[in-house]
């Protein structure tokens, strides 16, 4: 736990070294922090129709104006943060670790069992993403429950890659030849001699998995296949506004300015930690 907490406290440091890495850490931490404290921050429930308010242009009152029900936009996209943050989360732990467990295991056996694993890996990687979701999500239904399995399925073929072929650079060390003559378990060498040299690599590409897993939770709810309302999915709030956008256009570029803040403060993020990461390795 000490070791891990004073990697953590290095990755820091050499983040705040690098402004625009920074910046990113500072944006999605701020994202956190409103979807954390959101019934404090919003002003009025996501759903409360304000008699009298429709279509108010952003002032003092309003923020981010109001839509033409008379909701506020600012509390809307306050609230969606808890979707567009929890969704994407879940689905990026169970990608990663479900990639990296297939990754190691394939990687490390080679032989016939990575020949037909990274067939069917490839098979699922040649559909397009957005394409693939949709079919799902005609099967298991619109739901978050099944968007979590869509992503999850979408994604850890990716991370299972990535894993992959980390561990074939891995697997001829002389710390695991070392370790197999000791006669170590097939999880001990895994976990304990491989899976610290593959964590750089996978904690980029989980920060990575957590931005695509956001554009395509909003692209979902844009599309009518995201988390239904009443919930405030920001892809569906621009979906919405889109028949009202010259009345209204506050009401679209609102929630889309949400959206595009967030990931990019992610791609400002993963940039960091890969060039840090690249930089120990160069190091090491």
């Amino acid at each position: 736990m000490a070791r891990a907490w004073r990697g953590l406290r290095s990755i820091l440091r050499q983040l705040i070294r690098r402004p625009l890495a920074f910046i990113g850490l500072l944006i999605v931490l701020g994202f956190i922090l409103v979807a954390i404290f959101a019934p404090w921050i919003a002003p009025y429930e996501y759903d409360a129709i304000l008699r009298g308010a429709a279509r108010l242009p952003p002032s003092s009152e309003h923020l981010f104006g109001t839509d033409t029900l008379g909701r506020d936009v600012f509390s809307r996209v306050v609230y969606g943060s808890r979707e567009i943050l929890l969704i994407p989360s879940i689905t990026t732990i169970l990608s990663v670790t479900i990639g990296a467990l297939i990754g190691l295991y394939i990687g490390y056996r080679g032989g016939w069992v990575d020949r037909v694993v990274s067939r069917v890996l490839d098979a699922l990687l040649a559909l397009p993403a957005l394409l693939l979701a949709l079919v799902m999500l005609a099967t298991v239904g619109s739901s978050p429950v099944g968007i979590i399995i869509v992503i999850v399925l979408l994604y850890t073929p990716i991370v299972a890659r990535v894993v992959r072929s980390s561990v074939l650079n891995l697997r001829t060390m002389g710390y695991v030849d070392a370790a197999r003559l000791r006669g170590e378990s097939l999880s001990y060498t895994l976990t304990q001699e491989i899976l610290p040299g593959v964590l750089p690599a996978l904690i980029v590409e989980a920060a990575l998995r957590f931005s695509y897993a956001i554009f395509l939770t909003a692209s979902l709810g844009f599309l009518g296949l995201g988390v239904q309302p009443p919930s405030p999915d920001w892809g569906r709030m621009v979906n919405e506004a889109r028949d009202s956008f010259r009345l209204t256009p506050w009401a679209m570029w609102a929630p889309a300015a949400a959206i595009a803040v967030l990931i990019i403060g992610i791609n400002l993020l993963s940039d960091g930690l890969r060039r840090i990461f690249r930089r120990e390795g160069q190091m090491g």
